[in-house]
């Protein structure tokens, strides 16, 4: 089975989102091949498990201010603040059958690329079950995956140099007021990149892509017209939409 390989590009959240079901349902019809693919979000987002309420999580006001989009995913999980500058963020689409029934262990697997990309820029991360990855006991990555239709979907970010300070003011972390003790104890539990390593943001796209693709048949790809149509379809019709964003 040989993978496809998206090289780092950038969209909005409707249409990166879009793309992800897109590429699930033409797994399923046989017309795509497994896929992994890298982007980042401009504008930046706030992103919504699907089984949360946009309402309760997210500062809508302040997005609206700041021109941050909002999004609901089609994965569970929590809010996430998505910097257009300050991550990067994957996406895995594949047969399940490909990977542990077990959801820990297959959660294991994949961040276990994000610990391996990160080991060869010499920082020391550890995956923390259920779905994150550690560096020095703060959260570096987080991901959130689904399975339908016998394909698995996993998502997540790495951290290279997030504004805690804007990813307060639009995400309800607190009905308090933004103070320096809560961005402090943030602080305490996020970590990320720039932090440990002063290394270029390409330099570690470069590595989590050679940890992504090791030892695996693939080749570098791009979207077929099938799936651009249908995402830009999804988009417009599901992910935009307020019946989607405020589903709950």
């Amino acid at each position: 089975m040989k993978w496809r390989i998206v090289e780092l590009q950038t969209h909005d959240a409707y249409f990166n989102m879009a793309m992800d079901e897109a590429i699930s349902e033409g797994i399923m019809n046989g017309s795509s091949p497994p896929t992994i693919r890298f982007y980042t979000w401009k504008p930046g987002a706030v992103s919504i498990g699907y089984f949360q309420s946009m309402k309760d999580e997210v500062n809508l006001d302040t997005c609206t201010e700041l021109g941050i989009d909002c999004i609901r995913r089609w994965t569970g999980g929590g809010a996430v603040y998505h910097d257009a500058k300050g991550e990067i963020t994957y996406s895995l689409i594949a047969p399940a059958r490909l990977f542990p029934k077990n959801i820990v262990k297959s959660y294991e697997v994949i961040c276990g690329w994000i610990v391996d990309g990160l080991g060869t820029l010499g920082i020391d991360a550890v995956f923390n079950p259920v779905n994150d990855v550690l560096v020095g006991g703060k959260k570096i990555s987080g991901s959130a995956q689904t399975r339908r239709g016998g394909i698995l979907l996993q998502h997540g970010t790495v951290l290279y140099d997030t504004d805690l300070a804007t990813m307060f003011s639009v995400l309800n972390v607190s009905k308090q007021k933004i103070t320096d003790k809560m961005i402090q104890t943030a602080q305490e539990r996020v970590t990320c990149i720039s932090k440990h390593k002063n290394v270029d943001k390409k330099d570690v796209y470069l590595a989590l892509l050679k940890a992504f693709t090791k030892d695996k048949n693939h080749e570098v790809g791009t979207w077929n017209e099938n799936e651009i149509s249908r995402a830009n379809e999804l988009a417009e019709q599901k992910y935009k939409t307020n019946e989607w964003l405020f589903l709950r």
